[in-house]
């Protein structure tokens, strides 16, 4: 049996050890400023066909930009209530603006999480459905083929959703009848 300084020690080493956690917590604020350098490139592209493009380039061209928004909103998510939750609480100093979503528990995460990804589906569903051609007689007038999986995919996704949120529910309503 260990001493209990022994364990002392071992417990503390264990402890430090989500340190190890902060180079991907960096790595992924590194994927942020890659997402910005993607949007500054479709902005900078797009732009100047502004008054050239059609206005299914348009949409596609806001489509793309607010999913990279998404996405980059999604890694803050992560960044930082990962940081929060797994290393350590973020020290802003008093008077800092703290955004609400930082801090929230698992479950608001995980509802978070999911409704990020079912938006960057539909968004990317929604792209995919404008830039088709239709081909009276290959699809018979009714949708592309090629649109079969990434619906399903998010048909997946939102089903996911559906699912976790139930289980939080289920959850909420056992812990109240314990409770009374």
């Amino acid at each position: 049996m260990a001493s209990p300084g022994i364990k002392a020690r071992f417990d503390r080493t264990l402890f430090v050890t989500r340190w190890l956690m902060a180079p991907m917590y960096l790595g992924l604020v590194a994927a942020l400023g890659m997402l910005v350098v993607v949007f500054l490139h479709e902005i900078a592209t797009y732009v100047p066909q502004a008054l050239t493009m059609t206005a299914e380039t348009a949409i596609i061209a806001v489509l793309t930009v607010i999913d990279l928004t998404f996405v980059a909103n999604l890694l803050l998510i992560v960044i930082f209530s990962g940081y929060e939750t797994f290393i350590s609480k973020l020290d802003l100093g008093e008077g800092a603006e703290r955004p609400a979503w930082i801090g929230v528990d698992f479950a608001g995460l995980k509802m978070k999480l999911i409704a990020s990804i079912v938006a960057i589906s539909a968004i990317d569903l929604l792209k995919r459905f404008m830039a088709i051609s239709y081909d009276d007689e290959r699809t018979g007038g009714i949708a592309d083929p090629s649109l079969f999986w990434p619906a399903m995919i998010h048909l997946v996704f939102v089903l996911s959703g559906l699912l976790m949120a139930l289980m939080d529910w289920l959850v909420s309503k056992s812990d109240h009848k314990g409770m009374t």
